[in-house]
């Protein structure tokens, strides 16, 4: 006879205890005013800026120790940051990692998601050109400010962080909608677009597949519009309400999505014969 397992439920951690609520609070505000001091020109005495690194020390030790704890009681590495970081925090902290990481793909033509799909439906193309044009802005205003901010050292090496950044941002978000397409797997339509939106709609819901392009798209509520270019080519109408969450998190449950696609066609083929195979199969 085999003995039941017996779980013990893990006991909360003072994860957001008084404590570190308070160090939070004293300390994020602190390097936000020595940011803005620098950054400003204003001069910092010696002991200030070792006062605000110090306690910039404690804060991240304090979090690594909680986190220590949360690991110890057997949180999972997700689990222990779900705990530490408030969820919107994480969430765009997420969305920025998705846009870097479709950098090193894009440069290495490693699309995400792709393997062992039915069918891939790249939508990047009609917006290409736009997010070209930006890049090269942000590249050209990064080189005007080096030489109109060269005689200020600290707000110059502030502003080349902040503008290489900025260049960095722009293609991401291109490279994070060329290496995520449309993914059709498994019965599954798979809805990307760049780096925030990634919607799995399984093709028996499938109730009705249009092709129509549209240019304007009005916000009602049930219906997902992802535009490409100012611009959509497809709708999909579904039997049920699937959950499509807005970029902080929040429950938005959608019966209509429109869509792009560079070859709307193929994708419009595509999910037809899903359809009728998934319908063959009931």
């Amino acid at each position: 006879m085999t003995t039941p397992e017996i779980r013990v439920p893990l006991p909360e951690a003072p994860v957001r205890g008084p404590a570190l609520r308070k160090l939070r609070v004293i300390a994020v505000p602190a390097q936000l005013a020595l940011a803005t001091c620098l950054f400003s020109g204003v001069p910092v005495p010696d002991t200030v800026l070792l006062a605000a690194k110090l306690l910039l020390l404690l804060l991240l030790g304090a979090e690594a120790y909680v986190w220590l704890r949360l690991r110890r009681l057997g949180l999972s590495r997700r689990e222990a940051l779900a705990r530490l970081v408030p969820e919107r925090v994480a969430r765009y902290l997420a969305h920025e990692g998705r846009i870097m990481a479709g950098l090193v793909r894009w440069v290495a033509r490693r699309p995400h998601g792709v393997r062992g799909a039915d069918a891939v439906f790249p939508h990047a193309r009609d917006r290409a050109a736009m997010m070209y044009g930006l890049t090269f802005v942000c590249v050209a205003e990064t080189v005007a400010l080096s030489f109109l901010l060269a005689r200020l050292p600290v707000v110059h090496a502030v502003l080349l962080v902040v503008d290489v950044y900025t260049v960095l941002f722009v293609l991401g978000m291109h490279a994070a909608a060329v290496t995520r397409p449309h993914v059709l797997a498994g019965g599954v339509l798979r809805i990307r677009q760049a780096a925030h939106v990634d919607l799995r709609v399984p093709v028996a819901r499938i109730a009705a597949v249009r092709r129509e392009t549209r240019y304007t798209h009005e916000k009602k509520d049930g219906e997902l519009n992802l535009p490409v270019g100012s611009q959509t080519s497809l709708t999909l109408e579904l039997t049920e309400p699937v959950d499509a969450p807005t970029f902080l998190g929040a429950p938005r449950l959608v019966r209509v999505i429109r869509l792009h696609a560079d070859d709307p066609k193929s994708l419009y083929d595509a999910v037809t014969r899903a359809r009728a195979t998934a319908q063959d199969a009931d």
